[in-house]
């Protein structure tokens, strides 16, 4: 049996089409510095924050209102011992239709609890997926920048 990757799952009022364009707007819902491109298949983007945390995600699958795949690379997390843990890993957005209400289900594939930066990792994505980006989405206004306070 594999260890379960980090996943959450969350329902909002808007769209698939509204859901999809918030989780392209990296920067509108993911705090520190983005360079590059968050939107079409074979877009490369790199995130910065400070001096912690530094990685290289490719779009490596995009099915427009539907799903999102980040394929990270080039990883630096300066708070663990294997500061490349992340790379390899997948970052999976997928969005589907329930009832009259649109699913946001956010799996880090690869972040299992056998990693070192588990409990800091998920209880940052927790935030910035359960929070940011959920607001991002139902109001038109994330808050990429509330966990550093």
């Amino acid at each position: 049996m594999t260890t379960p990757s980090f996943t959450t799952t969350f329902l909002v009022d808007q769209t698939p089409k509204e859901a999809f364009d918030a989780i392209n707007n990296v920067g509108g819902w993911w705090s520190g510095e983005i360079e590059g491109s968050t939107e079409k298949l074979g877009d490369e983007f790199t995130y910065r924050y400070k001096d912690v945390h530094r990685t290289k995600q490719k779009l490596v699958e995009v099915i427009p209102d539907k799903k999102v795949v980040w394929l990270v690379s080039d990883a630096y997390l300066n708070f663990t011992e294997d500061k490349t843990e992340w790379n390899g890993t997948k970052v999976i957005f997928e969005i589907s239709e329930k009832g009259n209400k649109t699913e946001i289900r956010f799996t880090h594939q690869g972040l299992v609890r056998e990693c070192e930066c588990f409990d800091a990792c998920s209880s940052a994505w927790g935030f910035y997926i359960n929070n940011s980006l959920r607001s991002l989405i139902t109001t038109g206004k994330g808050d990429p920048n509330q966990k550093e306070s």
